[in-house]
């Protein structure tokens, strides 16, 4: 079926429909039903459970974030609004520190090399953001975060020695916390199934809520929001962790790291 018989039955133009199955902009209860009924869905509890996503999505772009002061980084408000509401999230990274777990002088520093942060102003929203972000690690609720990184993104002087020093003392501090698990893949693990590429698998607690899997590109954030590509990026996660050293190791890895520094 084309989207102009969609269009046809919405009263609405085929651009709307497009924007719509896009995400770009906020589905009516009234649209959903009637798409419903033209494609053929009567079943009542289809019906109502895309009446309540539609409804959390409404709510959430009427949320008013504290991302929304920084109209810089509109490429990462999605990120940053799917991770406040989040539950969990797993992260495989190559080269970085995670994001959840720099320290504001190791983010500056990403920003400065970065050619995409173009001016200071940009740069400094950057790093404010990224601080921003971290408070979801603390509180009643906190967001349980799983990391996993590889020795070479420990290693890297980002900043230089003493940035390096702080960033990897924060690791430490977060590596003990309850709800932080911090692993690390050495030199010596050889080929492992993440050697392809990083990504981030953010969960939720709704009932029903898919997983979404976030992964960084040269030019832009890729999201993959179906049930197929989470669960398989899971099982990858969970393959990259066997190869990894046990949290106690990994700290022990990283102190002696520091004392190099």
């Amino acid at each position: 079926m084309r989207q102009a018989a969609a269009a046809n039955t919405l009263s609405a133009s085929v651009a709307k429909v497009a924007k719509m199955e896009r995400g770009l902009v906020p589905m009516r209860d009234p649209d959903i039903r009637a798409l419903c009924h033209l494609y053929e869905e009567h079943d009542a509890q289809v019906i109502d459970r895309l009446l309540e996503l539609a409804k959390a999505d409404r709510d959430r772009r009427k949320a008013k974030g504290w991302w929304n002061q920084y109209p810089q980084l509109k490429s990462q408000v999605e990120h940053f609004a799917l991770e406040d509401i989040a539950t969990e999230m797993r992260t495989w990274q190559l080269a970085y520190i995670p994001g959840l777990l720099q320290t504001a002088a190791y983010a500056r520093a990403l920003a400065v090399d970065n050619a995409a942060q173009s001016s200071a102003e940009v740069t400094e929203a950057f790093v404010e953001a990224r601080m921003a972000r971290q408070a979801r690690l603390a509180g009643e609720r906190p967001l349980r975060l799983w990391a996993t990184v590889y020795e070479g993104a420990v290693r890297q002087l980002v900043g230089g020695a003493e940035v390096m020093r702080q960033q990897l003392t924060k690791l430490l501090d977060a590596a003990e916390l309850p709800h932080v698990g911090l692993r690390v893949i050495p030199y010596t693990a050889g080929a492992h199934p993440g050697m392809a590429s990083t990504f981030t698998v953010v969960s939720f607690a709704e009932p029903g809520a898919l997983d979404v899997v976030q992964s960084d590109t040269i030019s832009t954030m890729v999201w993959l929001e179906n049930e197929a590509d989470a669960a398989r990026h899971l099982a990858i996660f969970d393959r990259i962790a066997q190869r990894a050293l046990t949290p106690n190791d990994s700290t022990r890895l990283i102190e002696s790291i520091c004392k190099e520094l």
